[in-house]
């Protein structure tokens, strides 16, 4: 690949250590990798002007469920809370074919690419119809971002007192066998690698205990990471208590779900003892503040969890319970609750925008190759013009969170533009979205 350099930016957000900020600062690109910041740096190969412009890391989005962008503002389930907005939408989704789940992938993806978002997690926990993870991981490649896809599941369906109904659960053997098959087919343990494997049972409420053990236990026998729902709501709490005896907290330490190679999505509810075990054993946090509010799930504790020491990244959850997939917009109401719950000063906008950045990275074990911008990282690079409306009268344009822009002018994964100008280049977003339009009104006419 060519070099690239990224030239005269106004502001470089850099995210090391001592939180670095270059002014009128060159980036320069080699084979993907930044191999250098400074001024008045030379290249050979092509240009990028960034004049006008905030360069940040790529933000890393650590929890999403992307089939759900084919089922936003679904009547029925817009007032519900958690257990009711499941039981409104899970027989539409068992509708879905692997058309719907690659046409959802692709617009999800897009969506946060014009967001800032250079790598997302999805937690892809139903397959009905054929549906399989392959289908997602094509359209990452499609779009070209960063995929830690997770090999999601359901086994407990409502005949057997889950949640779920028994059409969309899957036999256990059955899902440990497909969680190999993808992990042998896709995961890929290269510093540069675009796509990754998880193994993912979708919540305490819609697998067996058994379940939960093995699948800890084969993760770590192929050296891939952990994932699932914790603590999101009061529901949650009272159902493991119930069902459990105990805690979320409690419950999943004691299957082997604590640890540097887990990550647990929302952890509203969780209480001062389980911040302390999640902070001992480095077990990460994906934070979804909008869905938590549009779910009125709550807020989740998420500058106590930051002052013990546990690992959060920022997700913008399921489009279907945002409902929206802007990660930027994510950062931004994450800081807000925070202050909202403990005070003006509870969180800065580049404590936030770290969360989402460097922290999304961590959380997903990428820290040594993502959410930074310094020599030897990846250049997945987020470029914000912000000359226009949006940042007007701004006396700090790197805080973004504060006053826009809440779209990116470029993306760049990979040392590769995605965007440009505004506008996704990699895949074709009209013909997507058409497709998106006609499979969602074939949904909601039911057919």
């Amino acid at each position: 690949m060519p070099e690239l350099l990224l030239r005269n930016a106004r502001t470089l957000v850099t995210m090391d250590d001592a939180g670095t900020e270059l002014s009128d600062a060159d980036i320069l690109i080699r084979d993907g990798v930044i191999v250098a910041l400074g001024q008045g740096l030379a290249t050979q190969g092509d240009t990028l002007d960034c004049a006008g412009c905030v360069v940040t890391p790529g933000l890393v989005n650590t929890h999403h469920h992307l089939y759900q962008t084919l089922t936003r503002a679904v009547p029925g389930a817009q007032d519900a809370a958690l257990f009711g907005w499941l039981t409104t939408l899970y027989p539409i989704w068992a509708r879905f074919t692997p058309d719907h789940m690659r046409v959802s992938a692709l617009t999800g993806l897009a969506e946060l690419a014009l967001s800032g978002c250079t790598t997302s997690s999805d937690h892809l926990y139903l397959y009905p119809n054929g549906s399989r993870l392959d289908d997602t991981i094509e359209a990452a490649g499609m779009i070209g971002l960063r995929l830690h896809a997770t090999r999601g599941a359901m086994s407990i369906g409502q005949s057997a007192g889950g949640l779920p109904p028994d059409s969309l659960v899957e036999d256990e053997a059955a899902i440990l066998n497909d969680c190999l098959r993808v992990i042998d087919a896709f995961h890929d343990t290269t510093p540069g690698a675009m796509i990754r494997i998880g193994v993912a049972p979708c919540s305490p409420f819609s697998v067996s205990r058994e379940l939960m053990r093995d699948a800890a236990i084969l993760a770590r026998d192929k050296g891939v990471m952990l994932h699932t729902h914790l603590a999101e709501n009061d529901e949650d709490i009272a159902y493991s208590l119930a069902k459990f005896g105990c805690r979320p907290g409690d419950y999943a330490e004691s299957l082997g779900w604590t640890g540097p190679d887990v990550w647990h999505a929302h952890c509203v509810k969780l209480d001062a003892a389980e911040i302390d075990l999640f902070a001992r054993t480095r077990t990460g946090v994906a934070h979804c503040p909008c869905s938590n509010c549009r779910l009125a799930s709550g807020i989740a504790p998420v500058r106590a969890m930051r002052d013990a020491g546990v690992p959060v990244g920022l997700g913008v959850d399921g489009s279907a319970s945002n409902d929206a997939g802007n990660l930027v917009a994510e950062a931004r109401m994450a800081m807000l609750l925070q202050r909202v719950a403990s005070g003006p000063g509870a969180m800065s906008p580049r404590e936030a925008l770290r969360i989402a950045t460097r922290g999304g990275a961590e959380v997903l074990g990428r820290g040594d190759h993502l959410g930074q911008i310094a020599p030897g990282y990846r250049a997945d690079l987020a470029i914000w013009d912000v000359s226009g409306v949006e940042a007007a009268g701004s006396w700090d344009p790197a805080s973004l969170l504060l006053a826009g822009p809440t779209r990116v002018r470029d993306l760049l994964v990979e040392g590769r533009r995605v965007v440009a100008e505004g506008q996704v280049v990699t895949l074709d977003l009209p013909a997507v979205l058409a497709d998106q339009r006609r499979l969602a009104e074939a949904l909601a006419r039911n057919e």
